[in-house]
């Protein structure tokens, strides 16, 4: 097998784009964007270079894992696709082949939904846009904001964290105030829910 310089790349569902790192150009805070984690339900396909017998598109399992060729179950979700691709490669390389190139391929992202409820403008369920993170203030944004009894600094998150829900006690008017406040993530499958003032 010929010597290559080990490539990583990922293409996005209907178009051929090379993924980086730079922030989305949607409406969006920049500070919002990060490098997106693969996670359970989405759909990737993996390919090793010249080795077309290998080539595997699948499901990403619930525990994260995906199933391959030679190799078995390899744990991707939880990664980004260029970690991914390492952690596959360096697998194939251990004991099947000789300076593999693998890519991997983004085919379809898993929804991942948030509820907002109580006092806010547009209760509902909401979805987390494609390689974005949403924080506390911008998931109440979403919602259409506070009623005019909302309370800011009375929100509770659920989320649930294997078998257990666990409860967190949020104060999002002083999140606002402070700038150097700690982000609270929203992550899929969180729900939020805004207290009311006593008027």
């Amino acid at each position: 097998m010929k010597y290559f310089v080990s490539f990583l790349s990922v293409v996005f569902w209907g178009a051929a784009a090379v993924y980086s790192q730079a922030p989305a150009t949607n409406s969006v805070p920049a500070k919002a964007s990060k490098v997106y984690l693969l996670a359970a339900n989405d759909v990737i396909d993996v390919k090793v270079f010249q080795e077309d017998d290998l080539q595997t598109k699948g499901r990403v399992a619930q525990d994260g894992t995906l199933t391959l060729p030679l190799i078995g179950v390899v744990k991707v979700g939880g990664k980004s696709v260029e970690q991914a691709a390492q952690a596959i490669q360096e697998l194939y390389g251990k004991d099947y082949l000789v300076h593999p190139q693998v890519s991997v391929t983004i085919l379809e992202y898993a929804k991942r939904n948030f509820t907002v409820l109580g006092q806010v403008q547009r209760p509902g369920s909401y979805e987390i846009p494609n390689e974005q993170s949403i924080d506390l203030l911008r998931a109440v944004a979403i919602a259409g904001g506070y009623t005019r009894i909302g309370n800011p600094s009375k929100i509770v998150v659920q989320r649930k964290v294997g078998d257990e829900t666990k409860i967190f006690k949020l104060d999002a008017e002083a999140m606002a105030k402070d700038k150097n406040a700690k982000v609270f993530e929203i992550l899929p499958e969180d729900v939020v829910t805004v207290g009311e003032k006593f008027l």
